[in-house]
C-alpha cells in the first residue's frame, strides 16, 4: 500500500514538474524577448538621442506608464517608424520628433493609457488660443486643422466638419453681412469645412493664398500624403491608403465640383475686422467682403520663411517643388535640412546635377528612410551635399555660399534655387485679429 501512494505522489510530482518546467521555459522565452526588446529601444532611443529626433517637435503621445497593462497594442497600430517600441513591457516613445499625431496609438490603447500632447516642458509650441467646440477668443471666429495643432490629413478633415457642425448651432438667423461664413484656406479642413457648409446650405466662400489642398500641394508629385481612411463630408468614407499627391486632390475636386463648390485661389486675406454683428475681411484682391462667421483653416506654415539675402527675389528662387520630372539638365542648389528639402534633392537629382546646401553638420531632423538614401545617393555621387553652409548672395548665373566653420566663400554655377527653410506661424496676422496665441509646454491636446 505506501508503495501505490509513493508511486500515485511520485507520478504527481512528475507531472506537477512537467507543468513547472513548461510554464519555466514559457516564462524564460517571454523574459528572453522582453530583454532583446528592451535593449533594442535603449538602444533607439540613445541614437534618436543623440540624433536629435528624442524630442517632439509637434502633437505626441506620452504613455503614462502607471496605466500600461504591456499590450503592446500602441506599437502595433502605429504606422511610423520607430516612433514607439517596447522598453521593460511596456510601450515606450523612441523618435517622438517622426510622430505626426494621427493618434493610432490613442486609440489603439485598451486601458486609456496613452493621451495626445503638445509640446514639451523644455520646448513649447505656438498655438492659438481655441474652445473645445473650436472657437477663437474672437467670438465668431473659429479655427481647424494645422494651425490649431491638428496638422494629419485625417484629423483636419475631421476637425474641418465639426467646427462647422459646431458653428451652426449658434449662428444668427438674420445678419448684415453678405456671407454667413468665409472659409479661409483650402487645405484638408478647409475642404471639409466647405463640404460641411454645403451640407448645412450655408451661404459661404472659401478663399486660398495659393492653391487647392494646402501644404498638401506643394508636396512632390509622388509623395504618399494619407495613410488611413477618413470620412469625407458628402462623399462618404474614403478608404484609399498610401494615396498619392496627384489621387487625393484628384478626389478633392471631384467632389467640390460635384457639389458646385468653387475654391478662391490666389486671393490671400489680409486683415479680419470686426464691425458690429460681422466681420470685414479685405483681401489682396482690393476687395472687402462681409461674413457673420469666420473659419480659419490655414497651414501653420503658409508663408515660406526667406533667407534675407540679396538676389532672392529673382525669378529663378523657388519655395517648393511641384513637378520635378519636367526639370531637366540645370544645376540646382537645394538650401535645407528637413524632410522635403532631402527629398526634393534626391528627386530632382536623377535628372540635374544637385548641390545640398546645409547649415549644419548633420541632417538630424529627417526621417531613418531618407536619411538611408540621401547616403547612398551621396555614396553614388548622384548629389553633392555641402555641410556648415550658408547661401549668402544668389546672382543670375550662379550663387555664393560661406562655409560657418572656415569663412570660406565659394562660388557654384546655378540654373534654380530651391529654399526650405520652413514657414512661420503667422503671429502678426492672429494677433491684429485679436486672437490670442499661447505657448503651449506638453499641454494635452487629445484624451479619452
Amino acid at each position: 500500500m505506501d508503495f501505490l501512494v509513493a508511486d500515485i505522489w511520485l507520478e504527481k510530482l512528475m507531472i506537477y514538474g512537467g507543468v513547472f518546467l513548461i510554464i519555466a521555459i514559457v516564462l524564460g522565452i517571454y523574459l528572453l524577448k522582453l530583454r532583446r526588446e528592451t535593449r533594442r529601444a535603449e538602444s533607439k532611443i540613445a541614437l534618436a538621442k543623440k540624433s536629435g529626433l528624442y524630442e517632439p517637435v509637434s502633437l505626441h503621445p506620452v504613455i503614462h506608464v502607471n496605466n500600461c497593462i504591456k499590450s503592446g497594442a500602441c506599437v502595433k497600430a502605429c504606422p511610423e517608424t520607430d516612433v514607439l517600441g517596447i522598453r521593460s513591457g511596456r510601450g515606450t516613445v523612441i523618435n517622438a520628433s517622426h510622430c505626426i499625431g494621427h493618434g493610432a496609438c490613442f486609440h489603439a490603447c485598451p486601458v486609456e493609457a496613452i493621451t495626445l500632447n503638445i509640446g514639451t516642458e523644455t520646448r513649447g509650441v505656438d498655438l492659438p488660443h481655441v474652445s473645445q467646440t473650436f472657437e477663437t477668443n474672437v467670438k465668431g471666429i473659429f479655427i481647424a486643422g494645422e494651425l490649431g495643432g491638428m496638422g494629419l490629413i485625417k484629423n483636419a478633415v475631421e476637425q474641418g466638419r465639426q467646427a462647422i457642425d459646431n458653428m451652426v448651432r449658434h449662428l444668427p438667423k438674420k445678419h448684415d453681412a453678405t456671407y454667413d461664413l468665409i472659409i479661409i484656406g483650402a487645405g484638408p479642413a478647409g475642404i471639409s469645412a466647405s463640404l460641411t457648409a454645403r451640407k448645412h446650405q450655408l451661404n459661404f466662400v472659401t478663399l486660398d493664398q495659393d492653391t487647392l489642398g494646402g501644404a498638401v500641394f506643394t508636396y512632390p508629385r509622388a509623395k504618399v500624403v494619407m495613410t488611413a481612411p477618413m470620412d469625407l463630408p458628402l462623399h462618404g468614407k474614403v478608404k484609399l491608403s498610401n494615396t498619392s499627391k496627384a489621387e487625393l486632390l484628384n478626389l478633392w475636386t471631384s467632389v467640390l465640383n460635384k457639389n458646385n463648390i468653387p475654391i478662391r485661389e490666389t486671393t490671400k486675406v489680409e486683415s479680419i475686422e470686426k464691425e458690429g454683428d460681422h466681420f470685414k475681411v479685405t483681401t489682396s484682391q482690393n476687395e472687402s467682403l462681409t461674413a457673420a462667421r469666420i473659419l480659419l483653416s490655414i497651414g501653420r506654415r503658409g508663408t515660406p520663411r526667406k533667407l534675407g539675402i540679396p538676389g532672392e527675389n529673382l525669378p529663378k528662387v523657388r519655395y517648393r517643388l511641384l513637378d520635378p520630372e519636367i526639370i531637366q539638365n540645370q544645376q540646382i542648389i537645394v538650401v535645407g535640412g528637413g524632410d522635403s528639402a532631402v527629398e526634393s534633392a534626391m528627386m530632382l537629382a536623377e535628372q540635374n546635377e544637385v548641390t545640398l546646401s546645409y547649415r549644419s553638420g548633420s541632417f538630424n531632423r529627417i526621417k531613418p528612410g531618407n536619411a538611408t538614401k540621401l547616403e547612398a545617393a551621396v555614396a553614388e555621387q548622384k548629389l553633392t551635399v555641402k555641410y556648415h553652409t550658408n547661401v549668402t548672395e544668389i546672382q543670375a548665373e550662379q550663387i555664393i555660399l560661406r562655409n560657418s566653420e572656415t569663412n570660406e566663400e565659394e562660388i557654384i554655377p546655378n540654373d534654380l534655387i530651391y529654399i526650405f527653410a520652413g514657414g512661420e506661424l503667422p503671429t502678426e496676422f492672429l494677433k491684429k485679429t485679436g486672437i490670442t496665441i499661447t505657448r503651449k509646454f506638453g499641454d494635452v491636446m487629445m484624451k479619452h
